[in-house]
């Protein structure tokens, strides 16, 4: 077997040519909502306007990088400006429900980081809602606009593999600084919810509707050593509505081992080819038609526009993707993924993976779909 490693050419970073048109973004939750604002200088189809945090800290430091911006500790203040079209929401993932629904109310467009919720309730208000006010919403799920998993995308859309027999993700990654920085990730969350959500949300990519889920799920001894409510070790297998399978694991409480795994990966097996894209490595590789192993590696050339250092930090790139995917989908009037009802649908997913592994049974879809308004016919 022949071994091709394809390292694209350096193109040095070039901020966007503002569009035309553009939408007017106000962020909620300055933490990960500090990346976005600093991110848009590579979106072409919005521009930032207004942010809000509680935190005087935290709108001090984002006031001396964007001076030009209205910073507020009120969200209404934020939903009350004319210029804010989209607000995009960054807060605990308890808050969302809450946050979208106001946004709703108030005649927005809405992004929202993963998770979309980590409740029913919350899942069933919002659907709700967002009915009723005739409003979009775009989930921020960032491992999608990932450059290896954008590319590994459009080989598959392209057919480069044939057709797709079995996905298997995972999100491995020791979280112990996270505890630290976000208590309440031990108490008031779920890891299906935290970093389960992005294995989890590319199986329901690839293969659509989600028929039923079983799952196992164990604490380790870090996530004992925080208190951690629930599971953070998980093994999911899921079978699609079509009869086809996939697998998602995740583990938050162990020693990584990045030079063999990384943190993310998605694996794609289809009837002529097989995929594989990686994060927080910037490789895809895949078989060619003649059984080639091809490798692509983009991080030299493309570092500075996803991580905007030699380092590999934050999701610069992914969250400007996924804002010029909504906000031109929102200009153009094209369709845009994922979106409120299919955010939903991904919850009962997480939902149903949690429910399973507390069980040990398996558990169907259908009725979580249904409590929360979106039974499918």
């Amino acid at each position: 077997m022949s071994f091709i490693t394809h390292i694209p050419g350096i193109q040095p970073f070039q901020p966007a040519e503002p569009a035309p048109v553009q939408k007017g973004v106000g962020v909620v939750g300055l933490h990960e909502g500090r990346t976005l604002l600093l991110a848009m200088n590579r979106v072409a189809h919005a521009r930032p306007v207004a942010a809000c945090d509680l935190s005087d800290e935290k709108l001090a430091a984002a006031r001396r990088e964007l001076p030009d911006l209205f910073f507020t500790a009120d969200y209404d203040e934020l939903l009350a400006r004319p210029d804010v079209d989209i607000v995009a929401i960054y807060t605990p993932d308890q808050q969302h429900g809450e946050h979208i629904e106001r946004a709703f109310a108030a005649g927005k467009d809405v992004l929202c980081t993963k998770p979309l919720v980590n409740s029913l309730p919350d899942a069933a208000r919002i659907l709700a809602a967002g009915r009723a006010a005739k409003r979009q919403l775009m989930v921020g799920q960032s491992t999608r606009f990932f450059e290896p998993f954008l590319r590994q995308r459009r080989d598959f859309e392209a057919g480069a593999f044939g057709e797709l027999e079995l996905a298997d993700a995972h999100y491995i990654h020791r979280m112990d600084w996270f505890y630290e920085k976000s208590p309440w990730a031990a108490t008031e969350t779920d890891w299906v919810y935290l970093g389960l959500s992005h294995p989890l949300d590319l199986l329901r990519w690839y293969l659509g509707p989600i028929e039923s889920v079983s799952a196992c799920g164990q604490r380790s001894a870090l996530g004992a050593r925080f208190g951690v409510r629930g599971f953070d070790i998980y093994t999911v297998n899921v079978r699609a509505a079509d009869g086809r399978l996939g697998r998602a694991l995740g583990h938050y409480g162990c020693h990584e081992l990045p030079r063999a795994r990384n943190c993310i990966e998605l694996v794609l097996y289809g009837s002529r080819g097989t995929s594989l894209a990686q994060y927080h490595d910037m490789r895809y590789l895949h078989t060619a038609p003649d059984g080639s192993e091809v490798v692509e590696d983009s991080l030299y050339a493309l570092r500075h526009y996803y991580f905007n250092s030699e380092v590999h930090g934050m999701h610069y790139g992914e969250f400007a993707n996924y804002l010029e995917h909504f906000a031109s989908a929102l200009i153009q009037g094209t369709p845009h993924s994922p979106g409120l009802e299919e955010g939903v649908e991904v919850f009962c997913l997480m939902e149903a993976a949690r429910r399973s592994a507390e069980s040990g049974a398996p558990v169907a879809l259908q009725p979580l779909l249904e409590q929360v308004g979106l039974g499918r016919g």
